[in-house]
């Protein structure tokens, strides 16, 4: 089926693909994937993510396994709109990050015929929905969600579980301060 697969010449139509899961999921690795696959077919692809993950790069999207991607870091999400001209396919990583604007942001890309493909984290630390993730999910025409696996029995992770003490929603960390659970571990963790 996949969306690649767009004839040459024929009307463009956009669309939204939200890819989405908990940490060490591969939620980054399948967003480059996509976008490299677009880069081969000869379309031109424009990379977006919050200005504040600086994590491995300051400019470049790169996943936990070392593939990257240029990028243009943005430091909200209406500066996208300004910054996508001319484009068939926009990416935007760690769209949890960005303001609630950004589903307007990517329904305007698709309305304008753009393949619009976001990734991020479907739950916060908590557990609870994050940032403008579910609205993306709900108006999105494709939803992936990808799984880590759980760290203490090996089952499919459900939740990017904070182990550290820092209560602030945003906190940019790896191994060190986030291991990912599943429901029940999570459920257990957290009442213990």
């Amino acid at each position: 089926m996949f969306l690649e697969n767009i004839k040459p010449g024929a009307h463009k139509r956009g669309w939204i693909e939200v890819v989405c899961g908990s940490m060490f999921s591969g939620k980054t690795e399948e967003l480059i994937r996509r976008l490299k696959r677009a880069q081969f077919a000869k379309q031109k692809v424009e990379i977006f993510k919050p200005r504040v993950d600086t994590r491995y790069h300051d400019e470049k999207v790169v996943s936990h396994q070392g593939t990257e991607i240029t990028s243009t870091p943005v430091p909200s999400s209406s500066n996208i709109l300004l910054l996508a001209n001319d484009v068939d396919v926009v990416g935007i990583d760690e769209a949890q990050f960005f303001d609630e604007e950004l589903v307007g942001v990517c329904n305007q890309l698709a309305d304008m015929g753009i393949r619009v493909i976001v990734a991020g984290l479907d739950l916060d630390y908590t557990g609870k929905p994050f940032g403008p993730m579910p609205q993306l999910m709900a108006c999105a025409e494709y939803v992936s969600k990808v799984h880590a696996i759980c760290m203490n029995c090996g089952n499919l992770a459900h939740v990017s579980h904070r182990k550290t003490k820092d209560t602030t929603l945003v906190l940019l960390g790896e191994t060190d301060a986030y291991e990912p659970l599943c429901r029940d571990c999570f459920n257990r963790v957290v009442k213990s």
